[in-house]
């Protein structure tokens, strides 16, 4: 069962990625790397944060093919 993430750690993600301009590669980047870290710490991915992921993955698609 995957953990949740804390309300002030996804609120910093978030503030984060509202730093990158509407980048949506630098806002994949950003949870990529907060996903790393979990997984380097042996702790479960958070479901929110997996599907973020996820979304972040489609638009950055959409975005490489003129959508």
């Amino acid at each position: 069962m995957s953990q949740q993430m804390g309300s002030g750690e996804f609120a910093d993600l978030v503030h984060q990625m509202e730093q990158s301009e509407d980048d949506p590669r630098q806002c994949y980047a950003l949870v990529k790397e907060r996903i790393s870290e979990f997984r380097h710490s042996g702790r479960d991915i958070p479901d929110e944060l997996a599907k973020l992921e996820k979304q972040l993955m489609t638009e950055c698609m959409l975005a490489s093919q003129g959508r």
